[in-house]
């Protein structure tokens, strides 16, 4: 599921917008100022972000230029061409003026967090001697190729984002389903064991933990 953080200090929007987000399904963590915002983006990675301009402490403005690789929605009464162009400019990729229309804002999210995850699969992914490619899901190790299904591909690629994270089995099935619909919690194990089967054909060196009752990670 998609962690989205919600900036916005006026409580009855905020509870609109949390609401709206939960019926969609996306996990929502709240923040009322700039400063809480920003110990919140040291403490979590989101896929997304709602900020208001107008926060105390620490504006939306400032925000958005300490904020890397994370998608940034403004939702603000500035309705001024000024306002939107220097967003933009210094990092934002959306901009919505109050009041907003829900249907609007959904659809914004989704643009957003498609465009994100497009970007995410096409960039090459190197852990140790591994190296993820792609755009033929094809694996190498210390130059060697080996194949993988589909749905592999698709458990490694996460694992290796997220590394050193332990994820949960749960939420590993809801990371690869981007990129697959063929994998439950019990094959699950199966494509992690033919996964290994495979790795080590050609090395000794294990790069999948197991962490009991818990879930799965790279190992270090």
């Amino acid at each position: 599921m998609k962690k989205i953080l919600i900036v916005e200090d006026d409580i009855n929007i905020h509870n609109v917008i949390e609401e709206l987000l939960k019926k969609e399904n996306y996990i929502t963590y709240n923040a009322y100022s700039g400063t809480e915002a920003l110990l919140l983006l040291e403490k979590e990675k989101y896929d997304l972000i709602i900020l208001d301009l107008m926060l105390p402490a620490i504006s939306g403005e400032e925000i958005i230029k300490k904020v890397n690789d994370i998608p940034i929605i403004v939702l603000s009464a500035k309705i001024s061409s000024e306002d939107k162009v220097n967003c933009l400019l210094a990092g934002a990729n959306d901009y919505i003026t109050k009041p907003f229309d829900s249907k609007e804002l959904l659809a914004r999210i989704k643009v957003q967090l498609r465009t994100k995850n497009k970007s995410n699969t096409s960039t090459t992914l190197k852990y140790k001697d591994l190296e993820l490619l792609p755009d033929n899901h094809t694996l190498f190790l210390n130059n060697i190729k080996i194949g993988l299904t589909k749905t592999e591909y698709a458990i490694l690629k996460q694992l290796i984002l997220n590394q050193p994270q332990v994820i949960t089995k749960n939420k590993l099935l809801d990371l690869i389903s981007i990129d697959t619909e063929d994998c439950d919690e019990n094959s699950l194990r199966v494509h992690i064991s033919n996964l290994r089967k495979k790795i080590r054909d050609y090395t000794e060196v294990e790069y999948i933990e197991s962490i009991w009752g818990i879930g799965f990670k790279i190992k270090e």
